[in-house]
C-alpha cells in the first residue's frame, strides 16, 4: 500500500549534508518535490518570481502570516521568509511529498501547523567531518564557522524531539534510511540516540580550543 504523502522536513546543523539530501530526494525520486518558498527579500540576478521564490513586500508578508498561509516562516538577518501551506496542499493533492530543508524553529512550526508531517533530524557521522565540510565550502570565515558551530550545540539539544534520527555517514544509504521512514518500508539503521549529546560535547571542546589556539 502507498503510504499518504506530506511533508518531508530535513533538519541538521550545517555541515551535515541536509541540503544535498533533500536535493538528492527530489533529483532521484518522482514522488518528491520541493516548495516554492516566500520571501520580502529583493530577487537576485536570474531569479524569477514563482520559479525561485515567491517575491512578496513585507506588507503583503505580514498579512499573509495574519491569515495563516504559512505553514512555517522566520526572520532570517532582517528578511522574511515563508512556506505557503498552499504549495504543500497542491503537492498532497497530486500524490506527492513536499521537501522542506528547514531550521529547529521551522520544524517545530510544521509539527504544530502540519501534524502527519515527518520530520527527520540529520546527524553527522562524526565532528570532525562536520568541521571539515564546513571548511571545505571555502565559503564561510573562521568567525562564521564558529558561529555555526555554536548554532549546532543548540539545534542538537533539539534531537529528543524528533521521532527519526538518520546519521549522513554514507550518502546513498542515508537517501535510501529517509526513503524508507517515508514511504514505511520497514526499518531504517537506527542511530546512537547518545550520539548527540556526544556531539555537543565534542563540539563545546573544539570551541574552546580554537578560541585558545
Amino acid at each position: 500500500m502507498t503510504p499518504p504523502a506530506g511533508p518531508v522536513v530535513l533538519v541538521a546543523p550545517s555541515g551535515t549534508g541536509k541540503t544535498s539530501l533533500a536535493d538528492s530526494l527530489v533529483a532521484k525520486l518522482d514522488r518528491y518535490v520541493f516548495s516554492v518558498s516566500a520571501t520580502t527579500r529583493p530577487p537576485r540576478p536570474g531569479e524569477e518570481a514563482g520559479v525561485h521564490y515567491h517575491f512578496l513586500s513585507r506588507d503583503e508578508f505580514e498579512r499573509r502570516v495574519e491569515a495563516g498561509e504559512f505553514a512555517e516562516w522566520a526572520d532570517v538577518h532582517g528578511e522574511l521568509y515563508g512556506t505557503p501551506r498552499e504549495e504543500i496542499e497542491l503537492a498532497v493533492d497530486r500524490g506527492q511529498h513536499v521537501v522542506l530543508d528547514i531550521d529547529i524553529q521551522g520544524a517545530r512550526q510544521i509539527r504544530e501547523s502540519i501534524p502527519e508531517a515527518t520530520l527527520i533530524f540529520v546527524l553527522p557521522p562524526s565532528v570532525g567531518i562536520m568541521l571539515a565540510r564546513l571548511k571545505g565550502r571555502g565559503t564561510e570565515s573562521p568567525e562564521e564557522i564558529d558561529r555555526r558551530l555554536r548554532s549546532a550545540i543548540i539545534e542538537l539539544e533539539a534531537v529528543p524531539e524528533f521521532e527519526h534520527v538518520v546519521v549522513n555517514d554514507d550518502f546513498d544509504r542515508c537517501v535510501e534510511d529517509i526513503r524508507r521512514i517515508v514511504e514505511r518500508r520497514g526499518s531504517p539503521r537506527p542511530a546512537d540516540p547518545g550520539s548527540a549529546h556526544r556531539f555537543r560535547r565534542e563540539i563545546a571542546r573544539l570551541l574552546d580550543e580554537r578560541a585558545t589556539g
